[in-house]
């Protein structure tokens, strides 16, 4: 397992020798280039001994000195962070196409054999247009997705079924959202679930293993990302352990795939209760889904652009090749753009229009964005949204939950994936008289 860096003058010495003649080569930018205000750094390291851990709470204390953009130079690196909706606009809509690139980090290029998948693989190439293209027309479209419903109902099914048995006891709300989730998707793809027998059962919870580690090490502090010189030697063994986890991810992908041969298709009928028909009018619950959201975005930071030109942003030049991240975290909290930001109040998505103040998931409004603008956006927001809904409705319909304790600490940790620091645990009662509804 890949631990955080903890920065110290010792490790800081260790390879400040090793990259000293890189250093000569580093990119000079123009003189006349007038780059975005940032803090200064060390020779060589620049900012990164300086770094928060929580990235999102650091750069928004950076924001609140230096302004809504600004630079910070990370090893060999420039990067760029954007901190209000009004440049992210600028970043993620009129200028989509310019910072619609990638600058994968190291796991990131492993996992994904070179960056051919449609997260890390540059915008203006045709595999990345053709993966987008099947996606959304083939997967994602309206028609497919109506189409699945089916699926959703099924899962959701399966799950309350499985709360009911276990119901007094302890429930791990994020491992359960995940194998409903991954059963649902699974289905979709090849028409069976990974829990329709008891094989499947523990594959899906390697699945699940592997995944969390795949995620912590795309968000693992890698010297090798702000040093790419340095990249062949794996100092932390990053590239390594990604290595690894992606032979595991493999594996698992064959068994899968023998086992949909062996084995034909089983499909079993459940009784009515939350309807996906029914989800338009839980309005209430779609502002909690949002409010929650904009306090806790899963991606803080988003995923890195990078500018395929130099280019200007609020009368900065942003150089080709930077990286720039939106933080998103500071916007959905900035009280320039919500009132009392910091408390939990759903109602606010409750009093608005269908014009510029609508709140969704597109990104057309850039004061709420937890999944992204542009033509980088989540290309899963579609199902997502649906099966999210349909899974907290099933979930609040037929149960009444209680914490163990009483209460629940709702910090989080910084990661690509913004995460809880302490897992939902909670214990499921009936509520419906007939365990059948």
């Amino acid at each position: 397992m890949i631990s955080h860096i903890q920065w110290s003058w010792d490790y800081v010495l260790l390879f400040t020798c090793s990259i000293i003649t890189f250093a000569i080569y580093c990119p000079k930018f123009s003189s006349k280039a007038r780059l975005p205000p940032g803090p200064r750094g060390l020779p060589l390291l620049g900012y990164l001994p300086f770094l928060d851990p929580n990235l999102h709470h650091g750069y928004t204390k950076l924001a609140q000195r230096y302004g809504p953009i600004f630079k910070l130079k990370l090893g060999s690196k420039t990067h760029i962070v954007v901190g209000s909706s009004d440049l992210a606009k600028v970043v993620l809509r009129e200028q989509d196409e310019i910072f619609a690139n990638r600058d994968p980090p190291i796991a990131g290029t492993v996992i994904t054999y070179g960056g051919q998948d449609i997260v890390w693989s540059d915008n203006n190439n045709s595999l990345w247009r053709n993966m987008r293209k099947v996606l959304a027309f083939e997967v994602l479209s309206n028609k497919n997705l109506e189409a699945s419903s089916t699926f959703r109902r099924g899962g959701v099914r399966k799950t309350i079924k499985h709360v009911y048995e276990t119901m007094g006891t302890e429930v791990d709300i994020g491992g359960i959202a995940f194998m409903t989730s991954l059963n649902v998707i699974t289905n979709m793809v090849w028409g069976k679930s990974l829990v329709e027998d008891v094989k499947s059962t523990n594959l899906g919870l390697e699945f699940r293993e592997v995944i969390t580690k795949i995620v912590e090490l795309l968000g693992a502090v890698n010297v090798s990302d702000f040093f790419p010189v340095l990249s062949r030697f794996d100092l932390q063994g990053v590239g390594q352990e990604m290595k690894r986890q992606s032979k595991i991810l493999d594996a698992i992908f064959e068994r899968i795939i023998k086992e949909r041969i062996a084995i034909k298709r089983d499909e079993a009928g459940l009784n009515n209760i939350v309807e996906e028909s029914h989800l338009s009018n839980l309005r209430y619950l779609d502002a909690v889904v949002k409010e929650t959201f904009r306090l806790h975005p899963p991606l803080p930071l988003l995923i890195v652009r990078c500018p395929s030109e130099s280019c200007n942003v609020a009368g900065y030049t942003v150089p080709k090749g930077a990286n720039v991240y939106v933080n998103v975290w500071a916007i959905h909290r900035d009280p320039q753009y919500w009132e009392n930001p910091l408390e939990f109040n759903p109602n606010r998505f409750l009093s608005v229009d269908d014009g510029t103040t609508k709140f969704d998931y597109n990104g057309y409004n850039p004061n709420f964005i937890p999944f992204g603008s542009g033509r980088r956006r989540c290309p899963g927001v579609p199902l997502g949204e649906k099966m999210l809904v349909f899974f907290l409705a099933s979930m609040l319909h037929s149960f009444d939950w209680t914490l163990p304790n009483g209460e629940h600490e709702l910090s989080d940790k910084f990661g690509i994936v913004l995460k809880k620091n302490t897992p939902l645990l909670a214990i499921a009662s009936q509520r419906l008289p007939d365990k059948n509804l």
